[in-house]
């Protein structure tokens, strides 16, 4: 690897200074090839960051390659950044709600499915609020055991 000669601070483009070495593109190592390209992706968005976790450890550990946002303006840059095949979202988030999360994507990402995740007693506001935006989303219980939500990621993902 290249640096730069001096050690002294440089100015930041920021106006700041800064102690980094200066490093030459051609030392900039290319990304390794994804080792989960073939695998569906998955965003998970959920308030609640112990509860995202868990989901991407579940979904990752089954066979798809899942990412996690924690608010609707990040669901909305990552899907963006990541388009993911399926987008995994609970109805109640700062911002945006789920709902309005799901009729973005939808915008931007056509293919895009979504599957939102609604307590027992919103599910059928949910469903008629959906509709009524023009969205065609499936809803689940968000206390959905973990093998049911797979058997819903793999009927929305996977042929056959």
């Amino acid at each position: 690897m290249h640096t730069s000669h001096s050690d002294q601070p440089r100015n930041s483009p920021r106006g700041g200074r800064t102690n980094f070495a200066m490093v030459s593109i051609a030392d900039v190592p290319l990304p390794v090839a994804d080792a989960h390209q073939d695998r569906p992706i998955v965003l998970v968005v959920n308030k609640e960051p112990a509860i995202a976790e868990t989901v991407l450890a579940i979904l990752n550990q089954n066979g798809f390659a899942a990412i996690a946002a924690y608010d609707a303006q990040d669901a909305l840059e990552t899907a963006l950044l990541i388009p993911p095949e399926l987008v995994i979202a609970e109805v109640a988030l700062p911002g945006l709600s789920g709902i309005e999360v799901a009729a973005a994507l939808k915008k931007e990402l056509p293919d895009c499915k979504v599957l939102l995740l609604a307590g027992q007693a919103e599910k059928a506001e949910v469903h008629g609020s959906a509709k009524a935006a023009g969205l065609r989303i499936a809803v689940v219980d968000k206390a959905v055991p973990p093998t049911e939500l797979l058997a819903q990621v793999s009927l929305h993902l996977l042929p056959g």
